[in-house]
């Protein structure tokens, strides 16, 4: 028999602040945490604006000679982990440290240490690159100080998955704790890409939004004039148990994970397949997985990057899954509210996504003015809604052709 998982610890670092509680409260409130960079001068780069953490403050997490050792995205990492494990009420000190383990995400690690020392090199020469320099940058850096941080011994390993990284990650600690390989893990996905180099990369792709003039506007999910999406940074992190060792210390429930899908393309490194047809097998997978009919769904948290392609890609691939019953689901893209955090984006999301069904409020779509015919389903426009909600699911997607979908229910 397959253990029964559930979510009872939630920490996030968004572009909206510190705790999840800012996270939810400002999606809820419909508010946008994009604006013009602040963190270094970006008026030569051709996007000059992206969702950035501005009250992040490290030394309220991590020791001060830590923090030095660690680039922005594992900061971000070990903070959340700390605030989900609080969260949770889960006093480590009375767990087998060897039965918590650690499964999570980021797409590209440490950039701006990579940035940094790249600069350095090219100025100051290899006797000045730091030692710390291989050890700050490796994307596996942020499981492995979230277990030196808690000293926890179990399983561990960090999924690179691009965009689809958080999601990713989730999947396979509900699947580790679905065969009895830990009884919990601490997953989910950081990411401090707002560097010059990653903005003039995706820059360079044609990726990006342009709206330099109006930034808080420039993310607009399924909304027939989005043009591209936009930069974020973070992290987020779920506490996940086996419900039988969260009932047994009397731990507060969010949600239920129940079902877990992935595919790959096989198509393109950048552009999604045309058709959508991998994208619909993850879906089904999960829905399969959950032993749940697609009637059952009530709510999508939507990969939703507002992208001309994936949003086209993802509505359609939701009407081959849904059929009829697609034009009755509500569907969001949180995106629009905090941008991109790329291989942190499925964890975020994931939270938002526990959080409705714990609360029964929809977070919007924002920036949703002009419809896309062919994005003709339900985005809860502009408001956040509120609705019973007894089956939800979030999707990602990243480049590669790489999607992941989780299901997730009401407890």
């Amino acid at each position: 028999m397959k253990k029964r998982v559930v979510i009872t610890g939630m920490g996030a670092i968004t572009p909206f602040g510190t705790g999840k509680d800012k996270l939810w409260q400002s999606l809820v409130e419909g508010k946008s945490g994009i604006g013009p960079i602040t963190r270094f001068d970006a008026e030569n780069l051709p996007v000059t604006f992206a969702g950035e953490v501005k009250d992040f403050v490290p030394s309220d997490f991590i020791n001060r000679k830590e923090i030095r050792r660690m680039d922005r995205f594992a900061q971000y990492a070990v903070a959340a982990a700390r605030m989900a494990v609080e969260d949770a009420s889960l006093d480590l000190e009375k767990e087998d440290r060897d039965r918590v383990g650690v499964i999570f995400g980021s797409a590209n690690g440490g950039m701006e240490t990579f940035q940094e020392q790249t600069k350095v090199l090219l100025e100051k020469g290899p006797n000045r690159i730091s030692p710390f320099f291989v050890p700050m940058m490796i994307a596996n850096m942020a499981a492995g100080l979230i277990s030196i941080n808690l000293g926890i011994r179990g399983v561990n390993f960090t999924v690179v998955n691009a965009c689809a990284s958080g999601t990713n990650s989730i999947g396979e600690a509900f699947r580790a704790l679905q065969r009895g390989d830990a009884d919990v893990v601490i997953t989910g996905g950081s990411e401090a890409s707002v560097t010059p180099l990653t903005v003039a990369g995706f820059a360079a792709m044609k990726a990006l939004s342009t709206r330099n003039d109006d930034p808080a506007k420039a993310s607009r999910p399924f909304e027939n004039n989005r043009d591209g999406f936009v930069l974020g940074e973070g992290a987020g992190v779920l506490v996940l148990e086996t419900l039988e060792h969260a009932e047994a210390r009397g731990a507060r429930i969010y949600a239920e994970i129940s079902g877990y899908g992935c595919t790959a393309d096989a198509y393109h490194m950048t552009a999604p397949s045309p058709e959508g047809e991998t994208v619909t097998r993850a879906i089904s997978l999960a829905l399969e997985d959950a032993g749940l009919k697609p009637e059952d769904v009530d709510y999508i948290n939507a990969h939703g990057t507002s992208t001309p392609l994936n949003d086209r890609q993802e509505t359609l691939a939701i009407k081959k899954v849904f059929g009829d019953h697609a034009y009755k689901l509500a569907i969001s893209s949180t995106k629009s509210m905090i941008g991109h955090l790329l291989g942190a984006s499925g964890a975020v999301e994931a939270i938002a996504t526990a959080l409705s069904l714990y609360t029964g409020v929809i977070p919007p779509t924002i920036n949703y003015e002009e419809p896309d015919p062919e994005c003709d389903l339900d985005y809860v426009p502009n408001e956040a809604r509120q609705q019973p909600i007894e089956v939800a699911m979030s999707n990602s997607f990243g480049f590669g052709g790489h999607n992941a979908t989780i299901v997730l229910r009401k407890f």
